[in-house]
């Protein structure tokens, strides 16, 4: 296969798609749409025109069970979960470098401390003026974090759980708290 700086290509065992930003002997150099840069062989490459969804645009279905499916699939879903419009949600980034402008000096028990120490405030903050959702986004690590979150929020009256996937990922707690 011949691979030209420029080209969009996928990665064969994995999620990741981008486009060649430097060759050298069996090495190519990808970047992909988040601005990531990642080293492969060759052969472990493919290399992409069009994305697959366009492609499948053209594709002539004649099985019953596909058309059926793709069918479905064009009816909007009613989605279960309703959003107040009106409905504050806070969110915090509980990330070292997003709280202090540097960690030199602190060891992971200080980091965490802070951590804990801004949930803290935050969810305190948010019972006061009656915000009835709190994001606490500590990303997915180890997971001492969140799992020291979880013994936090024990301790007050809320509820939480994994915020959505599409817009954090795994790394963020969604917490509900009553209201009187």
């Amino acid at each position: 296969m011949c691979l030209e700086i420029g080209n969009k290509v996928a990665v064969i065992d994995a999620d990741i798609r981008g486009i060649v930003t430097k060759i050298t002997n069996e090495e190519v150099f990808v970047k992909d749409a988040d601005g990531m840069e990642y080293r492969f062989f060759k052969n472990e490459l493919v290399k992409i025109e069009v994305d697959q969804n366009e492609l499948s645009k053209y594709s002539d279905i004649n099985n019953p069970m596909l058309k059926a499916k793709t069918q479905s699939k064009k009816t909007s879903k009613k989605s279960l979960f309703v959003k107040d419009r009106n409905e504050t949600v806070m969110e915090v980034d509980l990330h070292a470098e997003k709280l202090v402008k540097s960690t030199r000096g602190m060891d992971n028990y200080d980091i965490l401390s802070l951590q804990l120490d801004i949930a803290k405030q935050k969810l305190e903050y948010c019972i006061s003026k009656k915000i009835s959702k709190l994001v606490l986004i500590h990303g997915v690590g180890d997971g001492v974090l969140k799992t020291e979150l979880q013994y936090l929020l024990n301790n007050y009256r809320v509820k939480y759980y994994d915020a959505s996937y599409q817009k954090y990922g795994q790394g963020a707690t969604e917490v509900y708290v009553y209201q009187n």
